[in-house]
């Protein structure tokens, strides 16, 4: 049976709030039964977005995290509440009942990812219901998907099989991990630009008096004994190696410029690092 999924790609999210405002569109002020009691106008965040910074000066770069409600399979929220205060559908969306939940606020303590806030004026707790009232009426996308100029988060309705490809052709990853094995309906495309660091530097060479950028050198990584990857550096001399584990030790970087000139340079990383200019 094809379920909901939301597919987001960290690298296209420009944080506009674009899917933000557009849930609270939807929901502030608006009761749908059955689904949601309307969302508080300050406060509630159904579509979060994090924020990311790594590097130093002279290389940094910034990342945003859309995370609404994962829509688990193995919802931590359901188990919580028990009976069928929180349930999920057919379709994959769990929904967290605007009735039978009311006086929970120990269910919005049962999610590890934080999704669920608590209504203090209609002591309830809510979430993102995939806006599952639209698509029960027709609607193809939810507020937020449909919100997002960038094509930075989309909504999907697949069965496993078209999940699976759709996985594997786009190296797709879920905030699952050993400590909340929830099994996740979110998944999201360059995460590493999120969670994993990046080992930038130049290359250049003083020659004559003049200091030029050093294009077209290869520039390879090691952890010993191993080959990490290898790459070029671009037209400024510059080069990076991207989606490293953090706190991951020592790594070797090797340049070889192409009139035989070499180098080779030592750096540890805990967190994104850039190691400047290397002169040849």
């Amino acid at each position: 049976m094809k379920q909901w999924h939301f597919i987001i790609d960290v690298e296209k999210c420009e944080n506009c709030n674009n899917c933000f405002l557009a849930c609270k569109d939807e929901h502030c002020g608006n009761d749908w039964p059955g689904y949601a009691a309307a969302q508080p106008g300050h406060g509630h965040r159904w579509m979060n977005i994090h924020q990311k910074e790594r590097g130093r000066f002279p290389v940094i770069d910034v990342a945003y995290l859309p995370m609404p409600c994962m829509h688990c399979a193995d919802a931590p929220c359901i188990r919580a509440a028990g009976g069928d205060a929180a349930f999920r559908r057919p379709d994959g969306i769990v929904i967290i009942d605007p009735e039978k939940a009311r006086g929970r606020k120990d269910i919005v303590k049962s999610c590890p990812y934080g999704a669920i806030w608590w209504n203090g004026e209609n002591n309830l707790p809510q979430k993102c219901t995939f806006c599952a009232h639209l698509l029960d009426d027709g609607w193809k996308a939810p507020r937020c998907a449909q919100a997002c100029p960038t094509g930075a988060l989309t909504a999907a309705h697949i069965d496993e099989a078209a999940l699976a490809e759709m996985i594997q052709a786009h190296g797709l990853e879920t905030l699952d991990n050993k400590t909340r094995a929830t099994r996740p309906s979110a998944y999201y495309k360059n995460l590493y630009r999120f969670n994993r660091c990046f080992i930038a530097g130049s290359v250049a060479t003083k020659q004559d008096g003049t200091e030029e950028c050093v294009a077209g050198a290869t520039v390879t990584l090691t952890r010993a004994p191993n080959l990490i990857r290898g790459t070029e550096t671009d037209a400024f001399g510059d080069f990076k190696f991207d989606g490293l584990p953090k706190e991951s030790g020592e790594y070797r970087i090797e340049i070889a410029c192409t009139d035989g000139r070499e180098k080779e340079v030592t750096v540890s990383i805990t967190e994104s690092v850039s190691i400047g200019t290397v002169w040849v």
